[in-house]
């Protein structure tokens, strides 16, 4: 089941699991373009003819077409809605949506555990990000005492802000240093003076960029005395988050330790 196939990443999403041999889509749930084919929606000729459902009619659509595995890349709200639908009807679910409130997070948990139903949740399963996420675990101790800021790039219809990469990012980071992120995260730069103290306690600057149609870009600047090491991840296209769902969709069909995943446990990373 797919959600949002109208949308950048279920158009996208939607032709590769059509390509895939070992992946069927028994149905595509959108509030746009309902009861269109979904062959014309992502420009290919399928022998089945899937057409758009209305997700408002979700339990119905369940119901008749029993699917497997959800696939949900669209926004919070509607993902947080859903999610607990699939997982109340048994459907695993490979979640891409950014933005997930931490409330949504905590029920989620628990929801999944109640309901036997294991899920895979990441900001970014592009593979280039999740190796740049371990890579980040490794060197991050080293620079510990070091400066570190998070720059991150996005098209300017990006809604959240910063971006889901970046707060992993962040997270990865300062768990690394022995911190909470939440608690030396600094969001920006007002104007005026703000610089960083001398010996004040660990800071990790985060910051946003919102311009033309930059697919996704994030930088960790390490600074140090006389020196300075940037790591960066640029995507290119967003195939690279399409062809990680894929990965996802497979994994978490054949899990059976119920809990929530992300990509790095899909790509053996941890």
């Amino acid at each position: 089941m797919i959600f949002g196939p109208t949308g950048s990443m279920g158009q996208l999403i939607s032709k590769l699991a059509c390509e895939d041999p070992d992946i069927e889509i028994v149905a595509a749930c959108d509030v746009h373009k309902v009861g269109e084919p979904l062959a014309n929606v992502i420009g290919m000729n399928l022998s089945e003819t899937i057409k758009i459902s209305d997700v408002n009619d979700l339990s119905n659509i369940i119901k008749a077409t029993t699917p497997d595995v959800a696939v949900d890349f669209t926004v919070a709200a509607a993902t947080e809605k859903n999610t607990v639908v699939c997982i109340q009807n048994g459907i695993r679910c490979v979640i891409g949506t950014t933005g997930l409130s931490e409330e949504f997070m905590e029920k989620i948990e628990g929801i999944i555990k109640e309901y036997n139903v294991p899920a895979v949740i990441s900001s970014n399963m592009a593979t280039g990000v999740n190796v740049f996420f371990k890579i980040l675990s490794v060197l991050s101790p080293y620079l510990k005492e070091w400066d570190i800021e998070i720059i991150e790039a996005h098209h300017h219809r990006k809604r959240d802000a910063p971006s889901g990469t970046a707060l992993t990012a962040g997270h990865i980071i300062a768990e690394a240093i022995d911190c909470e992120f939440e608690e030396v995260a600094k969001f920006g730069r007002e104007k005026g003076p703000n610089k960083r103290e001398i010996g004040a306690t660990k800071e990790i600057g985060v910051h946003s960029i919102r311009a033309g149609d930059i697919v996704g870009e994030h930088i960790i600047l390490y600074g140090g005395p006389g020196e300075r090491i940037e790591f960066k991840h640029q995507a290119h296209s967003r195939d690279c988050f399409a062809s990680g769902a894929i990965k996802a969709i497979k994994f978490i069909k054949i899990q059976e330790q119920i809990q929530i995943y992300d990509m790095r446990d899909v790509l053996s990373l941890k």
